[in-house]
């Protein structure tokens, strides 16, 4: 989802239906309401128009159904790859690229993002625009925002961009779709990152991560570029292990020297610049534990969404897609 989106929110998206169960709610009379009104119209939108918007938007039970439901936390990595990392994926995605292979070649060339992680990107977010969302961004943020009070500063925040952008940029409040936390097009960007990665490939004045996947696609790049992406860098490399396994008990950054780490008892199986700085990854495979070590444009990946299954899932579908098109 572009920033937000946990890992999880992707499979339950899989699962749930778009079916919206809805009820009726004005929240342009929420007591929380004319703050916020308050806070954008200072930004130059209309009151009027704000509160219009408000009038409209339903709240949708469903959503907070689902984003109340407890993470599986203990879903192992196989399990992942079998949603994930399926022939049929494999399949749609090459499809995908040689339907905008243009476009990816020149994306790929401008930012050095390869094609292929773009690609798998959007193969893990939204099956290649399939499964964007049958939510209307407007209901989803509102929802969220008034009526779950958890996360309720996050979503607000995203509430407010979301009804700038719309005012300013004339997109159809009303049409938008998304997923139940807001997120939206075939890279699943929420509106903040909208508002700051998101890219008008053809220069028509329309950035339409909806429907143009051209826009998309330089839209994920960008997001990439602005996060650090290292042109032609590693992203992860297998290691092996022999040491205290709260090693892995660190962040997603790489923070420690792959010679630091190999004293620990994390070697790389290829060599690697000892200098170079890594974070200790443990996933449970297939054929039992599996381990990595993170590097820069792993850490990249993980920016998209805080999730090293996340990543390793769009490395590895990325990986697949690149050795089928050669």
């Amino acid at each position: 989802m572009g920033g937000f989106m946990r890992f999880q929110t992707i499979l339950l998206s899989l699962t749930l239906g778009w079916l919206p169960l809805t009820v009726a709610a004005d929240y342009s009379d929420h007591l929380s309401a004319e703050a916020l009104i308050n806070r954008v119209a200072e930004r130059g939108v209309d009151r009027d128009w704000l509160q219009s918007a408000l009038s409209e938007a339903t709240r949708q039970e469903s959503i907070l159904k689902a984003i109340s439901r407890p993470a599986e936390k203990s879903k192992p990595w196989s399990e992942y790859q079998d949603i994930f990392l399926t022939d049929r994926r494999a399949k749609e995605g090459i499809k995908f690229w040689r339907e905008n292979r243009e476009t990816l070649d020149r994306v790929s060339q401008d930012t050095g993002v390869p094609s292929e992680v773009i690609v798998a990107i959007i193969g893990v977010e939204t099956y290649y625009g399939r499964i964007t969302g049958g939510y209307r961004v407007i209901d989803a943020l509102s929802t969220l925002a008034f009526d779950y009070p958890r996360r309720s500063p996050f979503f607000t925040k995203e509430l407010e961009v979301f009804l700038e952008l719309a005012y300013q940029s004339g997109l159809p409040l009303a049409e938008l779709k998304g997923s139940y936390a807001g997120a939206m097009g075939l890279g699943q960007f929420m509106p903040s990152s909208y508002r700051a990665y998101a890219k008008d490939y053809e220069g028509d004045g329309v950035i339409d991560i909806w429907t143009n996947p051209n826009d998309a696609i330089m839209s994920v790049a960008n997001y990439f570029v602005a996060h650090g992406w290292r042109p032609g860098g590693q992203v992860i490399t297998r290691a092996k292990f022999s040491g205290n396994p709260a090693l892995f008990d660190v962040g997603l950054k790489p923070e420690l020297s792959i010679d630091v780490l190999t004293d620990k008892g994390l070697e790389p199986v290829t060599e690697q610049p000892s200098d170079q700085l890594a974070t200790p990854i443990k996933f449970d495979g297939k054929s039992g534990e599996e381990y990595w070590l993170g590097l820069h444009n792993f850490y990249v990946i993980t920016r998209y969404n805080h999730s090293a299954m996340y990543a390793m899932a769009v490395h590895q579908l990325s990986q697949t897609l690149r050795a089928q098109m050669l």
